[in-house]
């Protein structure tokens, strides 16, 4: 659950206050049936939701709060290829040949994103282009390593520049090298969301909003209750990510120890300056560093600095976060220091202990999908293709990520926050240095 003060800051987030949803629709009530449950209605629940439509099931989903109020209505809108993980977890449990197909996959997810928005005519403001950043030396051969591998490994092909060659790329002062790339991009996520919404919904997916999952009774089907009423299905799919578990309805406690919520928050300045931003960043692209605690940007539809890092593995709000982002902004660009600042927002986003995506079962007909690590923008939209295949009966692909063995944060319930923060405090320090 978001604290207040963490509520207080998704209130005033530029993506509320730039899209248009709907009223807020009635609660479940009653007791209904279906063939398939999907509890959450983020981009995980909803991409599930119509891929299972499009296959001729009938769908409910259930959402604790309002579609896409959680991480995928306030993240960074930044969709990228690959895994927060890197290869690495594919590489060690799968092998060469594993690896390579997970790789594809996370490239078909590109285009899978690409075909949504087109065939349910989605405007949620798409740009293409990614740029990976390098603030040290260190940084720089770290960057420059990781892209010779993925092109050698995988074909992954990037426009490297090094010194005064980045500038091409981004008129900042902090980065020695930037690798560029088109298979990525960015977008409005909650104009995205909500528009997958209304695709469900033209394929005949129910969807109810403030109807919180209390209980699921586990069998050969499944029954799902609310406050004001049940849904009864042959199949389920959890897809809550840091809602499920100690964070939220307690329908998955196995999942928790496997999975941490992390707060990140953004700054959304004001419009800048005509030309402004074809001056910083001649792309328009997405821009990301490669420190273990990282900073990540990029310009709106309306010209405004969207700015975001400052995580948290303690659950708790920074303090003075706005003035906070705003310096970080500025060592970024010192031609925004002076910018007004309209936004600033956060909250929590889901991570696995590797970072790789962690899908799996609870039994024989219910899935369960988490673990985006920071990348769900793009791979939520895999995630709910290889579910719907595998409730008809064709789980291989689903199986390429269901193999992967996932380890539990260390410290137990009481310990394993206050060890994070620790390990952050740790890394954060390596990055200084």
């Amino acid at each position: 659950m978001l604290l207040d003060s963490d509520t207080q800051l998704n209130q005033t987030s530029y993506y509320e206050a730039s899209a248009r949803r709907d009223p807020v629709g009635e609660p479940l009530q009653g007791d209904i049936t279906a063939d398939v449950l999907v509890v959450g209605a983020g981009y995980a629940g909803l991409s599930s939701a119509i891929e299972l439509a499009q296959r001729g099931f009938r769908v409910v989903v259930l959402e604790a709060d309002r579609i896409c109020s959680g991480a995928s209505g306030r993240n960074g809108g930044q969709a990228i290829v690959g895994y927060a993980s890197g290869q690495e977890p594919f590489e060690a449990q799968l092998g060469k040949a594993g690896a390579r197909r997970a790789w594809e996959m996370s490239v078909e997810s590109m285009a899978l994103l690409a075909r949504r928005i087109a065939e349910f005519q989605i405007d949620c403001d798409w740009v293409s282009g990614y740029l990976y950043v390098a603030d040290s030396a260190r940084k720089a051969r770290a960057l420059e390593a990781d892209m010779q591998a993925m092109e050698r490994d995988y074909g992954f092909q990037v426009d490297f520049a090094h010194g005064t060659d980045v500038q091409r790329h981004i008129r900042s002062p902090r980065y020695c090298a930037s690798a560029f790339e088109r298979n990525s991009g960015h977008l409005h996520p909650l104009k995205f969301g909500l528009g997958l919404a209304r695709a469900a919904r033209s394929l005949g997916v129910r969807i109810f909003e403030k109807s919180a999952v209390v209980d699921i009774q586990r069998g050969a089907t499944l029954r799902a209750k609310t406050t004001r009423g049940s849904v009864t299905a042959q199949w389920g799919v959890l897809a809550g990510n840091c809602t499920l578990g100690e964070y939220g309805p307690r329908v998955a406690p196995e999942l928790t120890p496997r999975i941490m919520p992390v707060g990140t928050y953004m700054i959304g300045t004001a419009p800048l300056a005509p030309g402004q931003c074809e001056q910083l960043i001649p792309s328009n692209a997405a821009v990301c560093d490669n420190n273990f605690v990282l900073d990540y940007f990029r310009f709106s539809a309306d010209q405004r600095m969207l700015f975001g890092g400052r995580v948290s593995y303690s659950t708790r709000t920074p303090a003075d976060l706005g003035a906070v982002m705003a310096r970080r902004m500025g060592q970024v660009f010192p031609q925004l220091q002076n910018v007004p600042v309209d936004f600033v927002w956060g909250g929590f986003v889901d991570i696995s202990m590797n970072r790789a995506p962690d899908f799996g079962r609870l039994g024989g007909n219910l899935f369960y999908l988490q673990g985006f690590s920071g990348h769900g923008v793009a791979l939520t939209g895999l995630a709910g293709k290889v579910v719907a295949e595998a409730v008809a009966g064709q789980a291989e692909r689903f199986d390429v990520f269901a193999t992967l063995q996932h380890r539990k944060f260390p410290g137990g319930p009481l310990l394993r926050t206050p060890s994070l923060v620790l390990g952050m405090a740790y890394h954060q320090l390596k990055d200084l240095l």
